[in-house]
Order: structure tokens, then sequence, then C-alpha cells
């Protein structure tokens, strides 16, 4: 390939040019095939020119994402284009239309108080998340015409010669040509927990001339191409010199961000037959599909989470139910269209409108969002937040987020002193925390103990606790077999621990090698101990690094005191057992022999069974005078082993809880790891993903619940289908096998939250139904395709963004309670009202339509946000998830709604009644719903009455529906404060208080005040009738005691039924669906 011609005409696509990658597998270029290809040197790289005609060609080397700010448009558009603006619109319309000035201001003020707040919410955590952003590879150092040059990473292009080194990000997908110990940290593109081993000079010639029978290059894995560098890898190991084959988009990090783009077309296709014919209404019903499908889209209906589509279906019905409702105010007053007649008709059908349910909304979900930030927990999107109390499925990573994403020494066997065990820790860099415990049994016989073929060993297996390590002095009671084991840890590691004063406990290194010096500085061994200082105690005279063909690493020191010589050296197991002849154990210096190399062999599988990558180490003393004479392998040779030790990356401590937690709350976790099976079980069984107690489970029911990729890939969608229930733990995962298990959860209904980190977990992410990525390890392209992010990268904190969202759906319930039950009372009231008619054969009304105006929007708007900062429940993570069929609208809710509209409106009528004819005469008067003239006194005063009765039950449901089914009066059951509980509940929620109190006063100005009551409100001042307003509040809240009474008494009855159904089953809930599952023979998942 020639360097491009900057004519538009000769530029591919970017299709083209990732398509082009494809077909020429890179990795199977020779390294002068690869110059000739991209006319590029070996040694001096690209020149200037060619850079920039390659510059201009191909754009610069980023992701084209759709990022670069946040759009200000689309945020607005997306506020002001949903159901129920457009309904509070048409009313704003619809009143400007007859001149209802009053009534026009308030519904505007609504719009426009929805759409800001709305707007500021959803532009704030926008460019919360846009700020996250950050440059994968902010420069690189490329060779040009010979020279080094340091540019920015967006300047790199295909061709460009590249060196890095340790601690480098990759700037593009790089074929090496030349490595030096080189290893890269690939777990954000494939998930591998452990650095990649690279080599320059991998080859797959056997392959490609068919020595090994038919071969596809495709077969060979991203994570298996060895001398190939991927961009935003980091270098962890050595360094290297790499061409750049691919920049940007056609990148494999481009590719996976690029297949996030489709699948989302609202088009409908035209249904053909076998031969690709369409008869033409087939043509009409797709466009017809689509047409609604965009209706859809605009009004909400089909579009965000379930509640956004349940409300916007709501307010669709709602308007239709206002126009029914309007259509009777007009029916029975004789279809006149007088102007009052019009406002009562938009007044009434207002009353069935929660106004403020939008608004209210949204800042409900806006204060939950600002919540989640101080839990660690950044809200993409703001309707994401109340749909996390619907998930009843995580598919979680396991690196970095169930785990700490950093290797630890977990255990080590020292054949002559025992075994060693560290105990869990949230810092894996710092050596003084952490328990440490001696055994005096290996990890072999420790496991044949736990399976019952030895009771003392079990007794002692779980060691003593080792006193005081760091001060070295254990390790010198223990003798000099403790003392080589340490040195081999020490010295033979390049590795450097040290405590940084704004850090703290940091290493630097290979993360393998971090862990075991970490190891060695709990005992205080440390490297720097013996070998810094003016008269070091060892001094290194060679080093033999670790290399992917041997395994193994070795280094030569000198001992000062005495200038013997010892070569230290650890690697794989099999690689050391090959080169040692003896072993020390705790009768001595004994020889290497079969039955002693299967003893060692039964440890290694002991430490393995436990989810450990296992290494060892031995030494021996070195006789020969001069160190430059002697080869590798007369180095490596005649080895003594002195242990092993055993690595894993360790779960967060805190990450078990969690897990329960999540259990308890009905929520199944899966592990979708890249990990190795052993590994993925071990953990999975240590954080409680996999149950311990298997005793009511067979063996296929045990293989069912640990899957490798290969084998769930191997089953079609019918036969996943099939299975009872999906695996727990994937293993050696791949991005395509995520994907799937979204799909299987979605196909069983289930609410999906998929969290991850890497790139290859960014397509898995977007097709879930809550995407949640971590801020601090995770890559651009996972962070885009989330709908929350993790600031801390902790496991835990997903369970404080599920309580956070159970606590808002909850609290979204009860305020949606509260408004639309009052919007029955409204309804009620206002429709029975139009059977009280004066002389002149009008409607009097019960209720002025400002006063219904004002309830709507003054009364009820502050309460219902005081009941959106309601605290969580004590049992909101000990109930299952709610019902996605029936979403915010359960039978609880709707039997809740009725019974405080029938209880409120039965009372708002019988006060307007007794004032009425219980002690008046019955006279409705002329004009009553414009003047105080002929006879309306007596209608303005029950129009008071019923105001104010109104008004105050708005205040007191608000009290009772902060909890659903307790009494107001014993929220907590167990008080020491049995008498006084109720003011302190009250007081806890301060907003809620004191809106209540406001509007439980503001009755008294609207009633009194001249000009603004008569004229403006319709009503007349009041004095005797405010004994039944308080009689009828004090009617209400006996009757809401005693109907959530009844409630408690029915569910207790519920509970105690479902808990006798489960038989006495042991373990959580969460596992009884596996204690039925039974696994036919000719099934594919038996293992």
């Amino acid at each position: 390939m020639s360097p491009p011609a900057t004519t538009p005409a000769t530029t591919p696509t970017a299709v083209q040019q990732q398509q082009q990658q494809q077909e020429h597998h890179f990795f199977l270029f020779s390294q002068s095939h690869l110059a000739e290809f991209f006319s590029t040197s070996l040694t001096d790289g690209l020149t200037p020119q060619a850079a920039e005609a390659f510059l201009a060609r191909d754009g610069p080397n980023r992701l084209q994402d759709g990022g670069g700010g946040v759009s200000v448009l689309a945020i607005l558009g997306g506020q002001v284009c949903n159901a129920m603006v457009l309904v509070l619109f048409m009313a704003f319309a619809v009143s400007l239309g007859i001149k209802s000035w009053i009534e026009a201001g308030v519904i505007f003020g609504v719009i426009v108080a929805n759409v800001v707040v709305g707007f500021i919410q959803e532009y704030s955590s926008a460019k919360t998340m846009d700020s996250l952003r950050s440059l994968a590879s902010p420069t690189a150092l490329v060779i040009r015409s010979g020279k080094a040059l340091t540019i920015a990473s967006v300047s790199v292009v295909v061709g460009d010669l590249v060196e890095v080194k340790t601690g480098d990000v990759i700037p593009a997908d790089l074929r090496l040509i030349e490595t030096m110990n080189f290893e890269t940290d690939e777990a954000l593109l494939t998930g591998e927990s452990l650095p990649v081993a690279k080599d320059a000079n991998a080859s797959w010639e056997k392959e490609r001339n068919g020595e090994k029978g038919e071969w596809d290059p495709r077969d060979v894995g991203v994570g298996d191409r060895v001398n190939m560098a991927f961009t935003s890898s980091m270098v962890t190991k050595g360094r290297a010199k790499g061409i750049v084959v691919a920049v940007g988009m056609n990148t494999e990090i481009g590719a996976i961000a690029r297949s996030l783009g489709g699948g989302d077309t609202r088009l409908r296709t035209v249904r053909r037959d076998d031969a690709g014919h369409a008869p033409f209404y087939r043509y009409v019903s797709a466009w017809a599909l689509t047409a609604g499908d965009a209706i859809g889209d605009f009004l909400g209906l089909t579009t965000g989470t379930p509640l956004q589509r349940t409300l916007a279906k709501l307010a669709v019905l709602l308007f239709f139910i206002a126009l029914v409702f309007a259509f009777i105010v007009f029916a029975s007053n004789g279809f006149k269209t007088d102007r009052e007649i019009i406002l009562y008709a938009v007044a009434t059908g207002l009353s069935m409108i929660p106004a403020s349910l939008v608004v209210v909304l949204t800042i409900t979900l806006a204060g939950g969002t600002r919540a989640m930030v101080a839990r660690n927990v950044i809200v993409r999107k703001l309707d994401s937040l109340e749909a996390l109390g619907a998930v009843t499925d995580i598919c979680s990573d396991k690196t970095g987020t169930l785990t700490q994403g950093k290797m630890v020494v977990r255990a080590a066997w020292v054949p002559a002193l025992g075994s060693v065990m560290v105990g869990p820790t949230n810092e894996p860099f710092n050596p003084t925390i952490g328990e440490l415990r001696h055994s005096p049994y290996s990890p072999a016989e420790v496991a044949s103990a736990a399976d019952g073929s030895g009771s003392t060993v079990g007794e002692k297996g779980s060691g003593e606790v080792i006193p005081n390590p760091l001060d070295g002095g254990w390790v010198g009671r223990q003798g000099k077999e403790l003392e080589n084991f340490l040195n081999i840890a020490s010295l033979c590691n390049l590795a450097k621990v040290e405590r940084k004063e704004e850090e703290g406990w940091v290493a630097r290194g290979d993360p393998t090698e971090c862990a075991i010096q970490v190891m060695a500085h709990r005992f205080g061994w440390g490297r720097e101990r013996w070998t810094k200082g003016e008269s070091p105690a060892w001094v290194q005279l060679s080093e033999y690094p670790f290399d992917s063909s041997v395994k193994r690493m070795t280094t030569l020191y000198s001992r000062t005191k005495d200038e013997k010589k010892f070569v230290f050296t650890k690697g794989a197991v099999e690689r050391i057992l090959s080169i040692c002849t003896h072993i020390q154990s705790s009768s001595g210096l004994e020889e290497m022999s079969e039955s002693m190399e299967k003893t060692v062999l039964a440890n290694v599988e002991a430490l393995a069974e436990q989810g450990l990558r296992v290494l060892a180490l031995a030494m021996k003393s070195w006789p020969a005078t001069e160190v430059g004479d002697a080869t590798r392998d007369d180095v490596e040779s005649q080895l003594t082993l002195l242990g092993l030790v055993g690595l894993y990356d360790p779960p967060r401590p805190e990450t078990q809880g969690a897990v329960r937690q999540c259990h308890n709350a009905g929520i199944q976790v899966h592990m979708l790891t890249g990990d190795h099976q052993a590994t993925a079980r071990a953990i999975a069984l240590q954080v409680g993903i996999l149950p311990r107690n298997t005793k009511s489970l067979s063996k296929e029911v045990l293989d069912a619940m640990v899957m490798t990729a290969a084998q769930f890939d191997r089953l079609s969608d019918d036969e996943v289908d099939q299975m009872p229930c999906l695996p727990l733990v994937v293993a050696r995962c791949a991005p395509n096998t995520k994907v799937r298990m979204v799909e299987a959860l979605h196909r069983r209904k289930a609410f999906c939250a998929m969290t991850g980190d890497g790139v290859n977990d960014a397509p898995s992410l977007k097709r879930a139904d809550i995407g949640i990525a971590m801020g601090m390890a995770g890559s651009d392209v996972a962070k885009d395709a989330s709908d929350l992010v993790l600031t801390d990268d902790n496991f835990a904190s997903i369970l404080n963004a599920v309580e956070e969202g159970r606590r808002m759906f909850d609290n979204i319930q009860k305020f949606i309670l509260h408004l639309l039950a009052q919007n029955v009372i409204q309804a009620l009231v206002l429709l029975i009202g139009l059977a009280f008619k004066d002389r002149n054969g009008l409607s009097v009304f019960p209720l002025a339509p400002v006063e219904i105006l004002w309830v709507i929007m003054i009364t009820s708007s502050f309460p219902a946000m005081g009941i959106g900062a309601q605290r969580a429940d004590e049992n909101v993570l000990r109930r299952k998830p709610h019902s996605m069929k029936m979403g915010v609208f359960t039978w609880e809710i709707l039997a809740d709604m009725a019974v405080y509209g029938l209880i409120g409106a039965g009372l708002c009528l019988a006060n307007f009644t007794l004032v009425v004819w219980g002690f008046n005469d019955g006279n409705l008067g002329v004009d009553s719903n414009n003047t105080i003239g002929d006879g309306s006194i007596t209608v303005f005063r029950a129009r008071s009455a019923t105001f104010a009765t109104l008004t105050w039950l708005s205040l007191f449901m608000a009290f009772e529906v902060t909890d659903l089914r307790r009494s107001y009066f014993r929220k907590v059951p167990k008080t020491p404060h049995p008498w006084t509980q109720f003011a302190r509940d009250a007081w806890e929620n301060q907003f809620l208080l004191w809106s209540c109190v406001a509007g439980f006063l503001s009755v008294f100005p609207i009633i009194y005040i001249p000009g603004l009551n008569e004229i403006v409100m319709k009503h007349a001042p009041i004095t005797w009738e405010w004994a039944l307003v308080f009689i009828s509040s004090l009617i209400f809240i006996v009757a809401s005691e005693a109907w959530k009474l009844a409630k408690r008494v029915y569910y207790r009855r519920q509970a105690k039924k479902e808990e006798a159904s489960r038989d006495g089953a042991d373990g959580l809930a969460i596992f009884d669906q596996w204690r039925t599952l039974s696994v036919s023979p000719d099934q594919t998942i038996t293992v």
C-alpha cells in the first residue's frame, strides 16, 4: 500500500477499511510483507509526507462514538415531547381560546416548571458524564524518517512505527515487530484478568499449510493474536516496537463501538415471499406500522423505561377520560357553549389529569440522582433510576467488579513448614493489613480433611494467627527454610512496593510480581531491605527474565557476608518441577521422586480448586566463580523446590454481603467472566453467587449452574429457553455470549442489569435494560453504552443503586396514589355535583374551577414532592422486585386509589349537602356559579366548606400514604417512643411536614381575604361550618387506618400461605428454583 493520494476520490470509506483489515489478517503477515504493504520502514518508519497523506485519508485516530459534548436541543426536545406535557398544552390552548387568563397562566406555569426542571437535571447529568470521558492514549512515541517523535495519539496513522514500554497505553492496533519481555493488559478488550505475553515472532505457518487440518484465520481470537497489540490496552511489562495497522473506528475496539450504532431502526420491513416479492397491501402495512411507531416514540408510548411508558399511556388514557367528562358536562347543561360551561368542562377534565405529576416526578428523580452521586453512582439517563427497582437479574463481570482487579497471594505452601494463609483485605498493596495464619498441614491435607478423611487436620487446618509478622521475628524462629522461601519471593522479583505520603501503599510492576512482593513485605522481607543501602545484604549478579517459552524467571545473587552465590527461580509449576532434583521438606533435603512429585501436584490441585493461580519457587547454591560463563540452561538446572504460592484476584470484602442482599431482595446474580472455569467457580462460591449448601442438588444441576461459553454457545435459542434456569456462572465468556445471556433473560421476561468495565461488555451493556459501567477502570465505549456509572467500580454500589431505585419507585407509587386519589375525589365531586341545579336549570358546582386548579397545583404538588423525598422502608431490600407487568399500578395501588377516592368524595359531598340542605333551606339561588347575588350565599358557604374539606383531606392523605400498610401512628412497630413516634416520623421528612402545615393554614386566607374569596375563588367566609370540616378530617383518618388494618390482616395471611408452600426448604429462597431442577440425560448442558 503506497502512501495514499489526498483526493477524495481515492479515499475509502471506514467500512471498506475495516473490511480490508479483516481480509488481510495482519497478524499473519511477515514483517517484511507488512513493511512493503504500508510502504514503511522497519527501522525508520514513515516519512512525514506519507504520514500526512494517511492522516488526510483516514482522519484522526479517535472513536466516532457520537460524543463531543451535550446536545441542548435533543435534551430540550425530550422534555417537551411527552404525552403528559402535550395534554397540558392542549388545556392551555383551550383556556386561552375562552380568554380564561388565570387558568391559562397556571397551566403554562406548570408546563414551564416541568420542562425547565427536567431540562436542568438531564443536562446536568449529561455534562457530568461528559466530564468523565478521557482520552485513552494522550501521546505516542513514533519514529518517522529515523527520528523519535512524541505526538498526540490522535495523529498516529497506519504505517507508523511506534515504540511502547511499561506503563504506556497502546495508541492504535499494532503488528509487533520487536518484543522484549512484553506483556499487555487486555482486560478491557477480552475480559482476561491476567496480562498477555506477546511474541513478535509468533507464527501460524503450520496451520496455514494445513498440517493441523482445515483452518480458518477467523478462528484465531483477538486474545490469541500474540503478535498484535490493541488500542487502549496497557503495557504491564517490557518494551516493544510495532507497525500501526488500524486506527480509530477501524481498530478492534472501534469495531465494537460501531456495532453499538446498529439495531435501533424503527423502520418496519416489508414481508416478502420466498421469491422476494410482496403484494401492495404489505407495503401499506409496513408504512402504517412505521407511522404508528413514530407516533408512539413521539408520545413516549413505546420508548423509555416501563414507568415512562406506563405514565405516557396513563396520560393518553386520562386525556380521553377528560374528553368524556367534558362531554358529560356539556350534556348535563343542554350542550350550551357558555364561557363558564367551557371553563367548567376544562376544569372537570383537568380534575382527572395529575397536572403536577410530571414536575413532581422529575424533581423526585433529580433528587434521587443527587443521592446516587453521594453513593458513588452517576446516573447518565435520568429515566433509568426508577427502573432499578424492577431488576430481577444482574449479569456481572468478575474482574474489577466483584473482585478488586488486583492479584494477591492467598496461600503459600512451604513443605518444610506447612501452609501460610493470608486473610481478606481491601488494600492488596498494603502489607500491614490482613491477618496471617500458619498451619502445619499442607493444602492437600486440609482439602482431604474437608472431604471427611482427616478429622485432626480438619480441626487444625485453619491454623494459628502469626503474631507481629512484620518485624521478621517469626520468620527467624521458623528456620532457614522459610527464609530461603522468602528470599526467592523477594529477590527473584522486579516489582517495587512502597508507601507514599499522599497515595498510601502502591506497587509498580507486573501484577503477579507485585502480589508476591507484597507477601514478602508482610514478613518484613521486602526487596529494598536486602538490596538497598551502603552495604546491602544481597547483590544481584545476573538476571534471566521471564520468557513465555520457558515460563520461568531466574536471578543470581551474591550474599555479602560470605560472598556465597545463589540461584533464585520462580515460574509455572510444571516448568519448575522439570528442573528440580530435590525438595526441601520437614525431614530435610529429599530427592524429587515420583511419589514426591505426586504430592506436590496434589497440593497444586488443592490450591487450584480454590481458584488460585499456582507458581513454584526454587533455588540452589551457585559454585561457579565466573557468572558470565554460565548459560541459562546451566543456571536453571538441579534446583531445590522450596514451595508454592497461590495467587488470585480477590473479591472485594463487601461483595459477599452485597450478593447476599441481592438474593434477599429477590435478585439473581450471574457471573459472566473471561476467567477459567475453576477460578470462576471458586470466586462465585466465595461471594455467594453459587450456593454452599448443595446437598439437595444433583450433580447435573451443579454442572448446569456453571458453564463455559463454549457449552452455552453450542445451545440454540430454543435449547436455552428450554433450560429451567439459566446458568449462574459462565466462564471464558466472549462478548457474544454476554449478549446471548441478556437476550435469553429478556425472553424469560426478566429485567436485566449488566455490569462491566471493558469494551467487550459494551454491546451487552447497551442491550441490557440497565447498563452499569465502571467509572475508574471502564472504557469510554462501555460508559457510552451504559445507563449508570459506578465511580468506585464496586459491586456493592450496585446494591446502593438498587436500594435507591426501589426507594424512588416506592415513593413514585405513593405520590401517584396521592395525586390520582385526589383526582378521583375531585372528579366524583364535580360529576355528581352536576346534579345540583338552580332555578335556571344550570348545574351549581360544589367546587369552582379556580378552586380545583388551586388544589391540583398548590395544595397537592408540594406534599407530593415531600412524599418523593421519603426515606426508604426498612424492608426495601427484603422483598421481591416489583411486577414488570403491573408497573406502578399494582392491584393494591388501584384499590387504595378507589378507597381513598370514595371516602374523600363522600365526605366532601356530605359537607356540601349538609350545608345546603341539612342546615339551610336548600335554595341554590340564581347564577350561583358567578355571583353571590340572588340567594347564592348558601352555595358560596357550602363551597368554602367543601374546598376546606378537600384541601385538608388531601394533606392528611399525604401522611397516610407514606406507608401503604403500616399505621401512620405505628410505622416503627417496636419503637421505644410509642406515643410520640408519629411526630418523630413527621419531623424526619420536614419538607412534607411544612408543606402540609402551609397547605393547612393557607385555607384561611383563601376563604377570608375579600375579593379573592367571592370574586376569584367563588366562595364565602364560613363560621360554624368548620365543625363539619374537622369532623370529616377525623372520619377520614379513622377510615384510612381501618383500611390499612384490613390490608395488614390480608397480607399476613398471604405470607403464611407462601411460607407454608415452601415446605421448609432450607437456604436462600433465590436458589429454591434449582432444588426441583431435573436435567434430562439427552440435554446438552449435562456435563
